[in-house]
């Protein structure tokens, strides 16, 4: 990705993977104080089914969105290739 343009897809799958941790975050801080909630346990476990193959293509395509051993890496190692995608 480095120097490369990055296309309109990039975004675009970013911003869902963006909308889903936003959401499961809020829903992890509610049930925190809310564990009984089985609405909220069910949407957040929907959620988290929902970001697995997001992340998954996004990785395939465009390069690992988390570190220390959280995503894998093509060769050669895909970290010092920017930007990464909290840049954007």
């Amino acid at each position: 990705m480095k120097g490369a343009a990055i296309d309109q897809h990039y975004y675009e799958l970013l911003e869902k993977i963006q909308v889903i941790d936003f959401a499961l975050l809020e829903l992890n801080l509610y049930l925190d104080t809310h564990p009984d909630d089985w609405k909220s346990i069910e949407q957040y476990n929907c959620l988290a089914q929902e970001r697995i193959p997001l992340v998954r293509r996004f990785q395939e395509l465009y390069g690992p969105l988390l570190n220390f051993g959280h995503a894998y890496s093509k060769f050669p190692f895909e970290w010092p290739q920017t930007p990464w995608p909290w840049q954007v």
